[in-house]
């Protein structure tokens, strides 16, 4: 079971419309989320939209804020058929984007990507994670 090209890693990721970020909550437990994303080299973006919340603060921050660097998140790609499955997890240091060139910048690129951002531009932070790790599986061999 061959771990995965990256090059081929980047492309997977990028092509992916969802994945999730787990982060740890102050009693020392994952806190995992579903979230939407775009990349900038090994730059992570995600923002906080104006979906419905249980909450307007959003325990990922808190979390994010208070552990930087103990936030990972998984894209994968799941098939009854599995030799189609592959996954690829990325770990890195996390920020909190309030404002600033960045954050704009972060907003633009989650905007390219998805068509529900044009018409509702989020108003709340930006999480930008630096990626320090790229790690992935595969079933056969991607190209």
């Amino acid at each position: 079971m061959p771990s995965i090209d990256p090059a081929v890693m980047r492309r997977l990721v990028a092509g992916s419309r969802v994945a999730r970020m787990a982060t740890i909550d102050p009693d020392g437990r994952p806190h995992v989320v579903p979230l939407v994303f775009a990349m900038d080299g090994d730059t992570l973006y995600s923002s906080i939209d104006d979906k419905p919340k249980s909450t307007p603060r959003v325990r990922r921050l808190g979390n994010i804020r208070a552990n930087p660097d103990r936030v990972t998140v998984l894209v994968d790609h799941y098939e009854d058929d599995w030799p189609a499955v592959w996954w690829v997890r990325l770990r890195g240091i996390g920020r909190i984007l309030d404002e600033g060139a960045e954050r704009d910048q972060g907003l633009r690129l989650l905007a390219e990507k998805y068509p529900q951002y044009r018409d509702m531009p989020p108003q709340g932070s930006v999480i930008a994670l630096d990626v320090t790790e790229w790690r992935g599986w595969s079933w056969r061999s991607l190209q």
